[in-house]
């Protein structure tokens, strides 16, 4: 399996921190953000990872090189000077991430600016659908949430009167398994957004993320353990205080 990191934004509530340093690769805990996740994914068993980049784009082979100090094989997706959002992300980064004998395998995709003690290894190999999401409480700087997870491990768009059992409001912790058909059609779901003209297109992915929860084609899981968005330099100093004083 493969997996992708979202690591092309702009970092901008993290400024001036992120003027020189895309945000994935600040420091916390002693390691770059980033870094984290690299090591999880090569305790599953993952070996290929593509990164996706933007703004400071030359700072990660810089930073992280080709992957061989984690045993992994990293390879940069570029997306030019603009970051084109996470579907638009994900479609570009998609000829890498195929694996040559089954055109839908499915593959991992991660925010690259969270931090969490999830275990990947837990996530399903293979979804029941087409996408399998980790999902957290909802953070108070996110308080309606996301999704809504009912008590059969399927998500549905928040709030969702069709849902047949009582909803529970989580907040996507940027950790899924996906199928690359999840992006088949995208044009028809994300419409005439002058970002689905550009080339390569822009637009986000949730949009096609809830269209497959109408269809009931996304299941999740929620994580009840350690999570954080590092949106802020506020979150980065907390999380990077608890990481140091904990000795992990």
């Amino acid at each position: 399996m493969k997996a992708l990191i979202f690591a092309a934004g702009k970092g901008e509530r993290m400024r001036p921190l992120t003027e020189h340093t895309p945000k994935p690769l600040l420091d916390v805990g002693g390691k770059p953000l980033i870094a984290w996740h690299l090591e999880k994914l090569a305790a599953m068993g993952v070996r290929e990872v593509v990164v996706n980049t933007a703004w400071l784009a030359e700072r990660f082979p810089a930073t992280l090189g080709d992957g061989s100090r984690w045993g992994l094989r990293l390879r940069y997706s570029h997306e030019g000077a603009e970051p084109i959002e996470t579907g638009g992300g994900m479609l570009h980064a998609l000829p890498l991430l195929r694996d040559g004998t089954d055109s839908d395998a499915p593959f991992l995709a991660i925010n690259g600016d969270v931090w969490t003690d999830f275990d990947f290894a837990a996530l399903p190999r293979e979804p029941a659908g087409l996408a399998h999401l980790v999902v957290v409480d909802n953070p108070p700087q996110h308080p309606r949430g996301d999704f809504g997870l009912d008590a059969n491990g399927r998500l549905h768009p928040y709030p969702d009167s069709q849902a047949a059992s009582p909803l529970r409001a989580c907040t996507f912790a940027g950790i899924g398994v996906y199928r690359p058909a999840l992006l088949d059609g995208w044009q028809t779901i994300i419409g005439d957004a002058a970002g689905a003209r550009l080339h390569p297109p822009r637009f986000p992915l949730a949009p096609l993320l809830r269209a497959a929860m109408v269809r009931t084609q996304v299941t999740g899981m929620r994580h009840a353990g350690d999570w954080t968005d590092v949106g802020t330099p506020q979150r980065l100093a907390e999380l990077d205080g608890r990481l140091r004083g904990s000795g992990r």
